[in-house]
């Protein structure tokens, strides 16, 4: 039986995080190893706590938009926010975050987003993956060559330079420089992005959709 997800919880309301407590009761698959209603507390939380995923409230004693790209570093991140504000779920994508769910969904989204994220997968609610799939439109004339669309399936598929170096045989200078005229032709701006364009376009394989 493989290892329970290890889960550091970040939320400043006692019933919310109960609530979670409560949700992940009856999963095997999941274990909170962690909690703390402080921001300014992770940093040291996370250095001493080994863990798989971090579930990060926007909306704690200060926004933790500030905080995510330096947490991002150390572990996963799946954002738990009740504002519904586009805005502030793709600037948290931005910033690292590698799935946001709104809190009023939180019941029938959340182990989801648990194992997409712990499977080196991006979650966005749909609602989001509407919006930020509407920006992207791939620009007539300048098609990506074979080996720049297999780095974008294996970069759609959550994985990193150098696993991508790895499965192609190419150097991770070479990963890096098809990404650029990926990013360039497609008028994408960060990995985010790309990953949901590779999905509008039918790109990943069926079982990563």
């Amino acid at each position: 039986m493989a290892s329970p997800i290890r889960l550091v919880v970040a939320d400043d309301h006692l019933l919310f995080r109960q609530g979670l407590k409560s949700l992940f009761y009856s999963e095997a698959e999941v274990t909170i190893v962690a909690e703390t209603d402080r921001a300014n507390e992770l940093p040291m939380l996370l250095e001493r706590t080994p863990c798989d995923l971090l579930l990060l409230d926007l909306q704690m004693e200060r926004n933790a938009l500030a905080d995510i790209e330096s947490l991002a570093e150390r572990v996963p991140i799946v954002v738990l926010t009740a504002s519904e504000v586009p805005a502030d779920a793709i600037a948290a994508i931005r910033k690292g975050a590698r799935a946001v769910v709104f809190k009023r969904f939180a019941v029938e989204t959340l182990m989801d987003a648990v194992r997409t994220v712990a499977a080196g997968n991006v979650w966005l609610p749909s609602s989001l993956q509407t919006q930020m799939a509407a920006q992207l439109r791939r620009p007539a004339g300048n098609a990506l060559s074979p080996r720049e669309e297999e780095v974008m399936r294996y970069v759609g598929m959550g994985m990193r330079n150098a696993e991508v170096a790895k499965a192609l045989d190419i150097s991770e200078q070479t990963v890096k420089t098809h990404l650029g005229s990926i990013f360039r032709k497609l008028e994408v701006r960060d990995r985010v992005e790309l990953a949901l364009y590779a999905r509008r376009a039918g790109i990943l394989p069926e079982s990563d959709k």
